[in-house]
């Protein structure tokens, strides 16, 4: 079963090298794009990644990264000139689909959780297929040809721009962080502040940690190995606190942390692009007070009923 869901795994990740190299080619092709050159080199590299990563030297997966970095850095990535459809069409579409829009989008939960609860699939194979599955109800709803999803996949990928490569490298450093011994080093800095026996401010150290570790990581995935070895066994679990429940609790506080940073950007900068918002913080402003707020809940929660 393992072999499967690998097999399956890797041909999700070749479709979406294909479509980032198609994104790649429809930018090279873009004669208004004046970065065209290095709008394309990025995807077309980003694409060749995602197919080829298992198969190749990680040295020249790190050095197609760097290089990808290098592009950003010096602004050589462009959104192109896709044309997307007149506003009076959509405003058209929108009132003769109604609510058979949010179809699609709803999907992609329903069709992962089934798989994912009722199939030995897994999670990751169960989101894939919830995006395949809207694919195709979205095809349906709205009956467009089939040949508009490259266009559509490459203009919305490029709107995206270059913050779509946050979450692996984020991913990624997590994991760096947690081998080279972070979360030892933030144990024995917190055991300097956080007296040794005193359950509530080991509860509000390790959330508090783990919102503040996830805005600057991007990812509670990622914070969660550090902080739970640097904070929450040391000073909370040790204490005598069920660990299903702190390791539920820390890690959805760390989510707090992520409604508060622009690190997040699938989650923060990415609709303010789609959106076209002037101020691409807007969405941080807005969700920051309820994070802080649910972030107060769960040190409640978690100090009255993790002992």
């Amino acid at each position: 079963m393992k072999e499967t869901i690998n097999l399956i795994l890797e041909i999700m990740y070749v479709i979406c090298g294909i479509i980032s190299i198609l994104c790649g080619i429809y930018a090279l092709r873009d004669q208004k794009n004046d970065k065209r050159i290095g709008s394309a080199a990025f995807w077309i590299i980003f694409g060749l990644v995602f197919i080829l990563g298992p198969y190749i030297n990680p040295v020249i997966v790190g050095a197609s990264l760097l290089v990808m970095g290098l592009i950003t850095a010096t602004k050589n990535i462009k959104i192109g000139s896709l044309a997307n459809s007149s506003e009076e069409f959509r405003e058209k579409q929108a009132a003769k689909l109604g609510n058979l829009i949010f179809f699609p989008a709803l999907s992609i939960g329903i069709v992962a959780f089934a798989i994912a609860q009722f199939t030995p699939l897994g999670g990751l194979v169960g989101l894939g297929g919830g995006a395949l599955a809207a694919l195709v109800i979205s095809l349906i709803v709205t009956k467009e040809s089939p040949a508009m999803i490259p266009h559509e996949s490459s203009r919305i990928l490029q709107q995206m721009g270059a913050t779509v490569i946050l979450p692996q490298l984020l991913g990624a450093l997590g994991s760096v962080f947690a081998k080279a011994g972070v979360g030892e080093v933030i144990a024995s800095l917190m055991g300097g502040v956080i007296p040794d026996g005193n359950r509530l401010l080991g509860v509000i150290g390790y959330c508090v940690a783990m919102a503040v570790f996830t805005m600057i990581m991007g990812n509670a995935f990622a914070a969660f190995a550090v902080i739970t070895a640097g904070i929450g066994v040391p000073f909370v679990i040790n204490l005598g606190a069920n660990p299903a429940l702190v390791g539920a609790l820390g890690l959805t506080a760390g989510y707090c942390g992520t409604l508060m940073t622009p690190m997040a950007a699938n989650f923060n900068i990415v609709p303010a692009s789609i959106l076209e918002m002037e101020n691409k913080n807007s969405v941080i402003f807005v969700q920051a007070p309820i994070a802080i707020v649910m972030l107060i809940i769960h040190i409640i929660i978690m100090y009255l009923f993790a002992f």
